[in-house]
């Protein structure tokens, strides 16, 4: 038999309603951590670059390739196996994924030669890949659709801090104690947080904490529809310009996520420990700038909705101008201080683009609209970027490759300019049925 409770005093909250506050942040905590194993396990490669250069002899191209191989399978694998995702079960795909990357990067610690390694680099490209997109959709599910550009901003993020700890760390443990630790030891990680995730996080749990805000759900379903048509994927211009603008934008992500130690290592003439180190510091940066990108691109767009994209603009064209800048001048402190600057606006995009994608699409499917966003982010962005970039420096040298590489840049402005200019009618075509309703109203 229930206790009244008396007029004015409040009752205590139920131990479920305070799973309800803490369980969200619980999904986000290990979703983001696992993410952080993700990259750790993808970005290790650009730590112990300089000892695979001198053990086997590759050319940068090959080098180059090694890390754009993941990208790539991660960008031609992601729409389907968020597809599977969606289908199968968000969360038992996620364990899945984890274990696959985590025992191809013990796979890669045990490689004997380029060829094994490119094999091995592919696996983990194949776990990875929908990770990204299925990870979001479980983590945007659980919080209210105002924090959407923060969140994507901040989850992306794990992608930057990955890379931070697995060069910094990989470059450390490769010094003392050879390269093939410095893969070992991300393997290792990642197997660990994919049981814990596996232990505390179900499909119930996440069906059991959902959000449905009224705000900004997306397009709505027809009638007698329970999921949306794949096709909705690419129904409007501006989810089309999303896609592409935040994709391109990510080719100058990808080459200095790969090339960065390298750079300091060749251009400043610093040790590979070190170089890795003050890498890690900038790429730390380029993480830092988006979580502030998108806290800022959530706080515009709460005024006008034709703010995150201006935002992503903005941010788009200031990296052309810092990292442009930075990257024609001499190695020296002012270099540096421009390329701290263009590193924060580099992948400001994300949360932006991310927030557009979830807001132009419909929940139902949205792991394989991220997955769809995935492939773009890593086709015209992070794969590309790593293998242009280290082809150009086979032709001209590493230090003028990367001054080429601020200019994608500009065709990500110019795709940005062109969402944001087809936003409000891509908006009216995604619900006519919601605007006959108000028009009918506004008559009566």
């Amino acid at each position: 038999m229930a206790l009244p409770v008396s007029a004015g005093v409040v009752a205590p909250a139920s131990p479920l309603s305070r799973v309800s506050r803490v369980f969200p942040w619980v999904v986000f905590t290990l979703t983001f951590g696992l993410l952080l194993s993700d990259y750790m396990s993808r970005q290790v490669l650009s730590a112990v670059f300089p000892f695979l250069k001198e053990e086997w002899g590759l050319t940068d191209t090959q080098l180059g390739s090694l890390t754009s191989i993941v990208a790539l399978t991660v960008g031609v694998l992601a729409v389907p196996l968020s597809l599977v995702g969606d289908r199968w079960g968000r969360v038992r795909a996620i364990v899945v994924m984890a274990v696959v990357w985590s025992l191809a990067t013990l796979g890669c610690a045990l490689a004997a030669g380029y060829g094994h390694l490119l094999a091995a680099r592919l696996l983990i490209g194949v776990g990875e890949a929908a990770y990204g997109s299925v990870g979001l959709a479980v983590v945007l599910a659980v919080f209210s659709a105002k924090r959407r550009a923060s969140l994507t901003g901040a989850f992306m993020a794990a992608g930057s801090f990955g890379s931070v700890l697995g060069v910094a760390l990989g470059g450390v443990l490769a010094v003392h104690f050879g390269w093939r630790w410095a893969f070992a030891a991300m393997g290792i990680f990642g197997l660990v947080l994919a049981v814990l995730y596996r232990a505390l996080i179900t499909e119930r749990k996440l069906t059991a904490h959902k959000i449905d805000d009224d705000a900004e759900t997306g397009p709505s379903l027809a009638a007698g529809e329970q999921r949306a048509r794949l096709a909705t994927l690419f129904s409007t211009p501006a989810v089309v310009f999303a896609y592409l603008g935040g994709g391109l934008q990510l080719f100058i992500t990808g080459s200095l996520f790969a090339w960065l130690p390298s750079y300091f290592n060749r251009a400043y003439d610093l040790a590979p420990d070190r170089a890795a180190k003050v890498a890690a510091l900038y790429i730390l940066v380029i993480g830092a700038g988006m979580v502030v990108c998108g806290m800022v691109t959530d706080r515009v767009g709460r005024v006008q909705p034709l703010g995150k994209w201006t935002v992503a603009i903005v941010f788009a064209a200031l990296t052309l101008v810092f990292l442009g800048a930075g990257f024609a001048m001499q190695p020296g402190g002012p270099q540096k201080l421009l390329l701290a600057v263009g590193c924060f606006f580099a992948a400001g995009t994300t949360g932006p683009t991310g927030a557009m994608v979830a807001r132009l699409t419909h929940e139902s499917i949205r792991a394989t609209a991220f997955g769809t966003l995935t492939f773009f982010n890593n086709v015209l962005g992070l794969a590309a970027g790593s293998l242009v970039t280290g082809i150009l420096a086979d032709r001209f040298g590493l230090e003028t490759a990367m001054r080429y590489v601020p200019l994608a840049a500009v065709g990500a402005v110019i795709l940005l300019i062109a969402g944001r200019q087809a936003y409000p009618s891509s908006i009216r075509r995604l619900e006519p049925a919601a605007a006959t309703d108000a028009q009918d109203g506004d008559t009566a």
